[in-house]
């Protein structure tokens, strides 16, 4: 039966505490030289949440007071007086985690990003969606360094200032193609309806407002050239902290199909290659709860959300 070790799934910190191991597979972080052994969880936050984004738009690590988390679309904005804090409290250029040395230090700022207040709920019925702004293939750059340089056989664009700023676009033709795309077989989508979770994408904007709008008002909207320079980034593909499949990915890379006869794990059998050892309940929650019904009963990888061929 396949089957996927639990070190394969993307971040796993180390608290000896609480009997989390180091990861096995990579002694390092992929693309970079961020040790294994030494990954917690303020590895990416910033415990004292001392960065902060400024009237502005600037980030510092000082200056006007934090007032509140600057994360969700409920938050307040910055002005004269007062800041508010990192998305997600990540840390930014020139953070050093507990223990690493000055040449580790990151070289890039937080991102810009908006979530919803109710971000943590099952997506059963409802999308949930979190507005990326801008900056966040960068700011996994702070580790993950030459990720899409050297050895690396598979280097898909992605958009940042660390691969020049054209880098992972989505063109006209590729944003047609993501609106359009619902599922294998089906594009008869639209422009308002288009939005997926399991394919997010960044917007190509650090302006609040039009982040903070998409979140609340048009939660299903696709990518749109009059907000931004829409375009994909590592999270379009992958998980933040890790996922239920393969590398940290929104879906199940590892097989030509998600779905086979309209379910996502063949359970009852033997040898089972598009659930990877899944039962049917564990993979739905890899997939946050969305219904297998959603697909084609023979879905295809996700990929084509916005490729209408995808290279083998």
């Amino acid at each position: 039966m396949a089957s996927s070790a639990g070190d394969r799934h993307g971040h796993n910190i180390s608290a000896q505490d609480f009997g989390f191991q180091a990861d096995s597979k990579n002694a390092s972080a992929p693309g970079g030289s961020y040790p294994s052994s030494a990954l917690s969880c303020t590895s990416c936050h910033d415990p004292h949440g001392t960065y902060r984004r400024n009237q502005d738009g600037t980030i510092s690590t000082s200056g006007k007071p934090i007032r509140d988390s600057g994360s969700y679309d409920t938050s307040p904005t910055p002005d004269a007086q007062t800041s508010v804090g990192s998305y997600r409290m990540l840390g930014g250029t020139g953070y050093v985690p507990q223990g690493m040395t000055g040449g580790l230090a990151f070289s890039f700022a937080p991102p810009s990003a908006v979530a919803p207040s109710d971000y943590n709920r099952s997506e059963a019925t409802t999308l949930t969606r979190v507005a990326y702004g801008s900056g966040f293939s960068d700011w996994c750059r702070n580790c993950h360094t030459n990720i899409h340089n050297g050895t690396y056989s598979f280097k898909h664009p992605a958009a940042g200032f660390a691969s020049g700023a054209s880098a992972g676009t989505l063109d006209v033709t590729m944003i047609n193609y993501y609106d359009q795309y619902i599922k294998t077989g089906d594009l008869t989508g639209s422009a308002a309806t288009a939005y997926f979770s399991l394919v997010p994408f960044e917007i190509g904007t650090q302006n609040y407002s039009i982040l903070k709008s998409i979140v609340t008002t048009s939660p299903t909207k696709g990518p749109d050239l009059a907000d931004g320079s829409p375009a994909v980034m590592c999270l379009s593909c992958h998980r933040g902290h890790a996922s239920g499949w393969d590398y940290g990915m929104r879906w199940n890379s590892k097989t030509s199909q998600i779905t086979y006869n309209g379910k996502y794990s063949q359970e009852s059998l033997l040898y089972q290659p598009y659930g990877q050892g899944r039962t049917e309940a564990e993979a739905l929650q890899a997939y946050y709860q969305t219904p297998s019904l959603k697909f084609d009963p023979s879905q295809q990888g996700l990929c084509y959300k916005c490729h209408a061929t995808v290279p083998q």
